[in-house]
């Protein structure tokens, strides 16, 4: 359950760390108020890490025990806390504030369930024995107790994994090996997932039904990601907005292309901003000109780009990035 002071900077705040996406702010902005877990859904680049990164530095100060487990004062429950109150000795405090209350786990097939809820340590294994509370070593979870849990590319962990997340979501208790913790775990859940990323494992409708799916979708038009463009990029030399209104209309053209599989994202069109400049610079040229972009755009984008199979086995995604951007800017290009 979330504070009410957390709350009220909610509903006040404009998440003005992400442009546009207004239709996707008031979404997550109507789950969170109700402790709802959420998902976030979109193509890469298009600011899913910097929405929850928004959303963590509205959380107000946290005073917690000074323990691996981030307990509140108020209910002390993990082994390092009870035992201590056992002995009656002082259980210490700390305060947690920003990026302290905001815990990242990439999400691949090689993480376990260990690295996520906790594993026992060898070393206190040996000193208090194997099966002993005193062994346990929490995980990230713990980590992001009173703060955020953001699980990037949630899709891509194994069932395994999804499923000993599913007691944390749904009883916000953890069972681990041979230990059951009643412990209450507060944080708030914000994922990630690529739609189109085939490489990536299928999440089951028992764990999706734990969480609210928010769809997002590249910046509404070129003039906003022109603005997108001009905040996230570097600048060095001069690059006419003219230009630069061209170059992001071609990268749009390409992910409406029904011929094009995999879109290239807004990282696309940063790179091309930056690259084009340093290319001008390195000419001795103070502004950015046609040919500079064009000496970079394959570097920049065909990779970030995939065929359909009915083109893809008639030419390669580097003859393809040069035909259509000499046709879109109609003139022949000097690609290198």
């Amino acid at each position: 359950m979330q504070s009410d002071q957390f709350k009220k900077e909610l509903l006040e705040d404009e998440f003005n760390d992400i442009l546009g996406q207004d239709r996707v702010k008031q979404q997550l902005k109507s789950a969170l108020l109700m402790d709802r877990h959420v998902i976030l859904v979109g193509q890469p680049g298009i600011g899913k890490t910097t929405l929850a990164k928004n959303v963590a530095k509205l959380l107000p100060e946290k005073v917690v025990n000074d323990c691996s487990f981030n307990c509140s004062p108020d209910n002390p429950c993990c082994p390092e806390c009870l035992d201590k109150k056992k002995k009656k000795e002082k259980i210490k405090t700390k305060v947690l504030k920003g990026k302290e209350l905001f815990v990242r786990v990439q999400g691949s097939p090689d993480l376990t369930a260990e690295d996520l809820i906790g594993d026992i340590d060898p070393v206190k294994a040996l000193k208090y024995g194997p099966l002993s509370v005193e062994a346990f070593t929490p995980g990230k979870i713990f980590k992001a107790n009173q703060g955020i849990l953001f699980f990037d590319e949630v899709n891509r962990c194994s069932e395994k994994l999804q499923n000993a997340l599913l007691q944390v979501l749904e009883e916000k208790k953890i069972t681990i090996g041979s230990y059951s913790f009643d412990f209450d775990v507060s944080f708030i859940f914000i994922g990630t997932m690529n739609p189109d990323d085939k490489s990536t494992e299928p999440l089951s409708d028992v764990f999706l039904d734990r969480f609210d799916l928010i769809y997002m979708e590249y910046p509404e038009n070129t003039e906003l990601e022109m603005e997108i463009v001009h905040k996230s990029g570097k600048e060095i030399v001069e690059f006419p907005n003219e230009l630069l209104f061209q170059v992001i209309s071609f990268i749009r053209d390409l992910r409406a292309d029904n011929d094009v599989e995999k879109k290239p994202s807004v990282r696309a069109s940063i790179g091309l901003y930056e690259r084009a400049q340093s290319n001008a610079l390195i000419n001795g040229r103070k502004k950015v000109s046609l040919k500079d972009i064009q000496d970079v755009i394959v570097s920049v984008l065909s990779h970030r780009i995939s065929l359909k199979p009915s083109v893809k086995f008639l030419k390669s995604p580097e003859d393809y990035i040069r035909e259509e951007f000499e046709k879109f800017m109609g003139k022949p290009g000097d690609y290198r």
